[in-house]
């Protein structure tokens, strides 16, 4: 299909596959169109192909060093164990995960790097064969009856193995840590939020790599389709054909919050069916994942038309705050001092103190995780180190008239900073 496809077609185009489910909320993952309509648009984005082979996986050797890493992580924060359950820390170490269910399943590193699992007994054959694959991190698994619960066993494989002090991952819910303070000692348990910052907040080479591209790999999507967007198309409908772009870059899980002018002030969405027209600012927030790492990018438009005098002096002071945060970064920095360099532009500029105009923080923490320790918050103590790597994506947001979000992804380095990608030159295109 031609550059030169009518508004009439794409809007068609689009509604089919916002009608299959593809979603315009930036918590849920764009759903596929149905293969036969997908089928039909294949010739839509025929300027972007797989781009998978560009890079490879994280390997097993890899997520050993990580174990590893974590046990001299452990040593240094005083902890002798840290556990985790089913979910992206658990897939960070071993490239395996499980289910969530009122039965625990949970991984333990020790401080020599050394793991095990404990497991229902039930489980245990199932989980065997899982941690028997190629790339798996294997392991023994401790288990347990239904009628003891988890957590003497638990303790009783600690104490065991020497352990004084557990850290708790902070992803794991509230009941685990409780139940095993009262097996293990309550002094001996303790959250483990300062040593997941020290482990995943900073990210190696290889996984730089993967974010740089997955960040390049959004940006190419969102300028293909730009080219395809049309006044008169919603919110979802330019959703449901990003979900696309992506998926033939060879990305997986999309997602996509694309807002139409006012709706755009609501940071995170309000009315995806509100219709595009001339002079309209097009937000739009999207990202997906790359061989398990993250993308989140965010383009603030102008489709057809002119916006305001106003609209425009918000773009620039948004762009001008983004470019200020960027030159904050650097080694020993506090988190909260990026944060604050970029509101005061905003309040340079005219746009109110605090968070009057820029009503979020201004960044996150991305890596596995789209949103993860730490953040470019007011409250955050976190000092950057080389290789850490968040979101810059400050804001203007006016009730009942626009709003203004750029976004890109920027990584300490020993010098100071970098950026994945290029940055958006001006408010008449994305690119």
């Amino acid at each position: 299909m031609p550059n030169s496809t009518s508004r009439r077609e794409l809007l068609a185009l689009s509604a089919q596959l916002a009608g299959a489910g593809a979603l315009g909320a930036c918590t849920s993952p764009a759903r596929t169109a149905e293969p036969e309509r997908a089928e039909r648009l294949e010739d839509l984005f025929d300027d972007l192909s797989d781009q998978r082979a560009l890079h490879a996986p994280i390997g097993p050797e890899e997520r050993r060093a990580r174990r590893l890493r974590l046990g001299r992580l452990l040593e240094r924060h005083g902890c002798d164990a840290y556990f985790c359950e089913g979910g992206p820390t658990m897939s960070y170490l071993t490239g395996f995960s499980w289910g969530k269910s009122e039965r625990a399943f949970g991984l333990v590193v020790l401080a020599d790097g050394t793991h095990f699992w404990i497991c229902p007994a039930f489980e245990a054959e199932k989980a065997k064969l899982a941690l028997a694959r190629p790339d798996s991190a294997g392991g023994a698994l401790a288990t347990w009856e239904e009628h003891e619960y988890a957590w003497a066993p638990l303790a009783s494989q600690l104490n065991a193995r020497r352990v004084s002090r557990i850290a708790i991952d902070p992803a794991t819910r509230c009941f685990i840590p409780e139940e095993l303070r009262a097996a293990f000692g309550a002094e001996r348990v303790t959250m483990g939020r300062s040593v997941l910052v020290d482990l995943r907040g900073v990210k190696d080479e290889h996984e730089l790599r993967l974010l740089r591209a997955a960040s390049e790999l959004t940006q190419r999507a969102i300028a293909s389709v730009a080219r395809h967007v049309r006044v008169g198309m919603t919110g979802d409908d330019v959703s449901a054909i990003m979900a696309l772009a992506h998926q033939k870059l060879g990305m997986t899980n999309p997602w996509c919050l694309a807002l139409v002018g006012a709706a755009a002030a609501y940071p995170h969405g309000d009315n995806h069916t509100v219709e595009l027209q001339p002079g309209d600012f097009l937000l739009v927030d999207t990202g997906a994942s790359y061989h398990g790492y993250q993308s989140d990018t965010t383009r603030t438009w102008c489709v057809e038309g002119q916006p305001s005098e106003t609209q425009q002096r918000a773009w620039f002071a948004v762009r001008e705050a983004q470019r200020a945060a960027f030159e904050t970064i650097r080694p020993g920095v506090r988190c909260s001092a990026v944060d604050a360099s970029a509101r005061a532009v905003l309040e340079q500029r005219g746009f109110g103190a605090g968070y009057r105009a820029l009503t979020h923080r201004l960044g996150h923490g991305i890596g596995v995780e789209g949103h993860e320790d730490p953040y470019f918050d007011g409250g955050s103590q976190v000092e950057l180190a080389p290789g850490m790597t968040l979101s810059n994506e400050p804001g203007v947001y006016v009730l009942g008239e626009y709003g203004v979000r750029l976004e890109d992804i920027v990584q300490c380095t020993a010098e100071g900073a970098d950026h994945f990608g290029q940055w958006q030159a001006h408010w008449s295109s994305p690119a």
